[in-house]
This record gives C-alpha cells, sequence and structure tokens, in this order.
C-alpha cells in the first residue's frame, strides 16, 4: 500500500496541488467578492436594488478576471520552453508540471465558460431588476429610463449588453470549435476561431467600461438606511426607513437607532479593474506571438523529400540559427531538422500534393539541384517531454504508430553518444499495424544497436516491436533488419507483464515512462504507473502531445 501511494504521489501529487491552489484562489475570490456586495456599506443601495443577483454578477466577474488573465500564460511556449532549460528549474517535478500546461489552458478555458454562463444569468436578472425596482429616491442608482422599462431593451442600448451579447458569441464559437471531432476533421476552423481571442480581449476591456454598476461615494456623511426628513414614499425598498415629513431632526435625534443623514447619497462608476487582471499576461502572451513570428518569418530550405511506406513523409530541412536540444527535435547532423509527417486528413493531403505532385517513389535531392517546394515555414523548436528521457537512470519510451517520431529524437541524441547522460538503460516499445510501418526507422533502430554493440553496451538499448495485424504473419526479409527480426512480436503489449519484467530488472529505481500513442493505451499506461507496487520500483508517467 505504501508503494502504491509512493506511486502515486510521483505521478499525482504536484497536478492536483496546482488544482487545489487553483480551486482555493478561485474560490477566495468568488466568496470575498460576494461578501463585499451583499454587506459592503457602499453597496447597499444597490442591494436593495438587484439583491442576490448584484452579488452573484460581481463574485464570478472576479473569478473570470483571474482566468481571464491565466488562460493565456500556458500557451507561452516559447517562455516554457525557456523555464524548461534553465539551471534554475532542476526540479524534475517541475518540469513535468510545466508539461500539463495545455491541460490547465483548457481548465481555464472551461472555468472561463461556465462562470460567463453565471454571470450573464445573473445580470438578465439585474435587468428585469432595474426595471422592476427602479428607484425614484436614488435616480442615480438606475439604469432604466423608468419604471417597468423592456429588460431587453437595457441589454441592447447599454455598452455593456452589446459588448456582452458579442462576448458571449465569440466565446461560443471558440468553445464550440474546440471539440475533438472539429479539431480533427477541420483544424482551420479551430485555429481561425481560436484566434478571436485578440477581438475578445479588445471587446472586454470596453465590457467593463460601461459602468452600469455604481457604488455610494459619501458614506460617512449619508450612513446606508439613514433617514432624511423629506425622504417620499415612492421607493419600495427603503420604505422601512421613511418617517412623516412633519417629524423634526430635533426628535429624530432623540429616537433609539435612528441616524438623520447629513446629505444625500452620491454614487459613482466602478473603476474598471479587468485590465488590472488581464494587461501584464495578454501583453506577455503578444510579445511571445511577436517573437515566434519573427524567428519564424523565414522560410526554411527544404533539403530532402522521402515518401515512406503506410503514406508518411519525411522532410529534411535547413534552417540558419536553428538549435535544438537533445529529444527536442530528430538531427542528423547540426545542420539539418527533420520531421515526420502522417498523411491523414485534408491538410496533410494537400502538404504531400505539393511535394510530390507527380511522383510515386521516394526521391531524395541535393541541395543544389532540387525543385521547386512550395514555402515553409517553421516555428520553434519547443521543449517536450522527451527531453526528460535522458534524465531518468532507467527510461520506458511507448509508441503507437507514427506517435514514435518524438522517440527518434532520442534514438537520435544516443547515436551522437550516451554517456554523458544519466540514462542508462533505454526500452522502447513500438507499437504497429503494418510492418512497414517499422520501415520509417528501421535504419535508425539498427545503426544504434550496432553501435552499442561496438562500445561493448548490448543491454544499453532494449527494442520491442508489436505487430498487432496477426492476419499475416510477415517479418523483416532485409539482412541489414536482422537484429529487429529477433524482436518483432505478433499481437498487442500485455503491459502489467512488461512493467513487472522491467521493474524486477530495475529494483527500487525511478523509471521514467514516456508514451505517445492513442487514447486507450495512454490511460492504460497511465493506471499501471500509478498502481505498480512490485519490486519497489515507482514508475512515473509522461505523455508526448502533438499539439
Amino acid at each position: 500500500m505504501g508503494l502504491v501511494l509512493r506511486s502515486w504521489a510521483a505521478n499525482e501529487a504536484a497536478k492536483h496541488c496546482a488544482v487545489v491552489v487553483w480551486v482555493a484562489v478561485s474560490a477566495w475570490l468568488f466568496w470575498r467578492t460576494f461578501r463585499l456586495f451583499s454587506s459592503g456599506p457602499q453597496y447597499y443601495y444597490l442591494h436593495q436594488m438587484l439583491g442576490l443577483g448584484l452579488c452573484i454578477s460581481r463574485a464570478s466577474a472576479s473569478v473570470l478576471n483571474l482566468n481571464c488573465s491565466l488562460v493565456l500564460l500556458p500557451m507561452c511556449r516559447s517562455i516554457l520552453t525557456v523555464l524548461r532549460g534553465t539551471q534554475q528549474l532542476n526540479s524534475r517535478k517541475a518540469r513535468r508540471l510545466l508539461d500539463k500546461s495545455k491541460t490547465f489552458h483548457v481548465v481555464c478555458g472551461v472555468s472561463i465558460c461556465v462562470f460567463s454562463v453565471v454571470h450573464v444569468c445573473a445580470h438578465l436578472v439585474n435587468a428585469v431588476s432595474f426595471s422592476v425596482r427602479y428607484s425614484d429616491d436614488f435616480p442615480a442608482l438606475n439604469v432604466a429610463q423608468h419604471r417597468g422599462q423592456d429588460p431587453r431593451i437595457l441589454i441592447l442600448t447599454t455598452v455593456p449588453g452589446i459588448t456582452g451579447v458579442i462576448l458571449v458569441l465569440i466565446l461560443f464559437l471558440m468553445f464550440t470549435a474546440s471539440s475533438y471531432s472539429i479539431r480533427v476533421c477541420n483544424y482551420e476552423i479551430f485555429w481561425y476561431t481560436h484566434n478571436l481571442f485578440i477581438l475578445f480581449y479588445i471587446i472586454l476591456m470596453l465590457h467593463v467600461v460601461g459602468g452600469a454598476l455604481k457604488y455610494q461615494t459619501n458614506v460617512d456623511t449619508h450612513p446606508p438606511g439613514c433617514i432624511r426628513t423629506n425622504q417620499t414614499n415612492s421607493s419600495s425598498y427603503t420604505s422601512s426607513n421613511q418617517v412623516p415629513e412633519t417629524q423634526t431632526k430635533a426628535e429624530l435625534k432623540e429616537m433609539p437607532h435612528i441616524t438623520v443623514c447629513k446629505e444625500d447619497a452620491h454614487f459613482q462608476h466602478h473603476f474598471p479593474q479587468t485590465w488590472l487582471w488581464v494587461t501584464a499576461p495578454l501583453c506577455l502572451y503578444c510579445a511571445e506571438r511577436l517573437y515566434r513570428y519573427i524567428r519564424g518569418s523565414a522560410p526554411v530550405t527544404v533539403v530532402s523529400v522521402i515518401r515512406h511506406p503506410c503514406d508518411v513523409i519525411e522532410l529534411r530541412m535547413l534552417k540558419s540559427g536553428f538549435k535544438a536540444r537533445p529529444g527536442q527535435c530528430p538531427t542528423q547532423n547540426k545542420e539539418t531538422f527533420g520531421i515526420h509527417i502522417r498523411v491523414l486528413g485534408d491538410w496533410t493531403e494537400c502538404l504531400s500534393e505539393l511535394l510530390f505532385p507527380a511522383l510515386n517513389h521516394s526521391e531524395i535531392l541535393p541541395i543544389m539541384h532540387q525543385r521547386t517546394y512550395p514555402k515553409l515555414y517553421v516555428d520553434g523548436p519547443f521543449g517536450t517531454p522527451s527531453e526528460e528521457v535522458f534524465n531518468y537512470e532507467v527510461s520506458v519510451c511507448v509508441a503507437g504508430g507514427i506517435g514514435v517520431t518524438p522517440f527518434a529524437c532520442v534514438l537520435h541524441t544516443l547515436l551522437g553518444g550516451w554517456s554523458q547522460y544519466r540514462l542508462r538503460r533505454l526500452y522502447v516499445v513500438w507499437v504497429c499495424r503494418e510492418l512497414q510501418c517499422f520501415y520509417w526507422f528501421a535504419n535508425l533502430l539498427c545503426d544504434l544497436h550496432h553501435k552499442l554493440w561496438e562500445e561493448n553496451r548490448p543491454d544499453y538499448l532494449n527494442i520491442r516491436l508489436y505487430l498487432t495485424n496477426t492476419q499475416q504473419l510477415q517479418s523483416f526479409s532485409e539482412e541489414r533488419f536482422r537484429p529487429l527480426s529477433s524482436r518483432l512480436l505478433i499481437g498487442r503489449p500485455r503491459w502489467k507483464d512488461i512493467f513487472g519484467e522491467i521493474g524486477q530488472s530495475n529494483q527500487h529505481k525511478k523509471v521514467g515512462v514516456f508514451c505517445c500513442g492513442p487514447k486507450s493505451v495512454s490511460r492504460e499506461l497511465h493506471k499501471l504507473c500509478n498502481s505498480f507496487s512490485a519490486s519497489g520500483t515507482v514508475f512515473e508517467y509522461n505523455k508526448e502531445s502533438f499539439s
């Protein structure tokens, strides 16, 4: 039980602590603002007019301010990459927490949507209250022009109302276009609607300038609920404090629990606070995007284009000033870098047609004699969980199909030398449906295998290839791929047995598990890492993501 708890803490503690802090801050902001508007003397008359709707609308606005400022920070990818590479961030738990940046971005986005619904509903109630509880005693508090005015007119003729409607529409588009089905079918819809965030923040600044809600400025000279000798009987919510006009001030002062107003109540618009929350994160994000735009504005030089089996394209490129840390990007040498693209979807199909307009075979073109390719722009490199492979003594890389590409960076790095890293044993588990898929990196695997044998370290690399298509038993026929033939297994991996074997061979160690593949495999590995309790081995789970 103790080891299971230790395994769970290694994988989940930091993430859950961050969530608890975020929830606690949000709850504190909500409660603090709710109490301020429900019992603050400066909001006494406004609260009598609007009631609970005032408290909920302002409390939800405080949480929205927090999340509108936080939602941008996880998307500052260049800054996160710099943080990951600094010596100050020497904690592996802190670096692994950075890998959850996209998840935190999604959590903040969902929170914005939820509290926006709460905020809108509360203000719809407020619009009705402004109409029904029109104040004759305090005209400055009114948004409605007269009692009984149509609340829809209040919404559609005021700055907060109009901008609020536009914000809801933008948020609806961004939220619906972020669904998994739309991102898979048409990523451009997701991309362009998400860039509406610029318009969202501009309108958000205008939204808070409207000043529909006001607070009392002279609480000292006009205490809430004080009595005015000339007070009228027109206001329903102040009738409890009304006295006959014939009552003298001297007689009022002699009455217990009665406070006489020294002057009329004065009200003023709130100073907008939203810009105080969002200005710094927004400027930081815009500066980071500008830096990325400038960095990626120069097109890369395509060195070679290779068509691999199973609709995979390999691009080798050259870019001036491009520097990648180990694990970020496959590099055969310090000059060039490469990517593997699975042709799946409209964008990748279009790219394939541009690269191979009339070719049905592999082509490698020298730099001086290459065809005319479309201009390609590359943004990055960015920090990835794969960088952590080298910071464990033992690491396990689990890939499904094209998900092996992040780990190709690791293999390329080790091919250049392994002794300078902490890593002393690497397990590579690669699962594919077709045998031809293994040819994508078959040469790389064999080259690294031969290198380690020549250096008398055959136990450094453990390769396991799983072929899930059992209809036709196949094997590598080429002689140069003989090291892979003995490591090819038919069927699906039995993860529990694999973990047990790795744990038995690496007792009382922390093993880094890195996964890039289908969600079903990812969930199963994550669950195993959290519950493994044999041989004193702790498995720390790390998930790769292409987004």
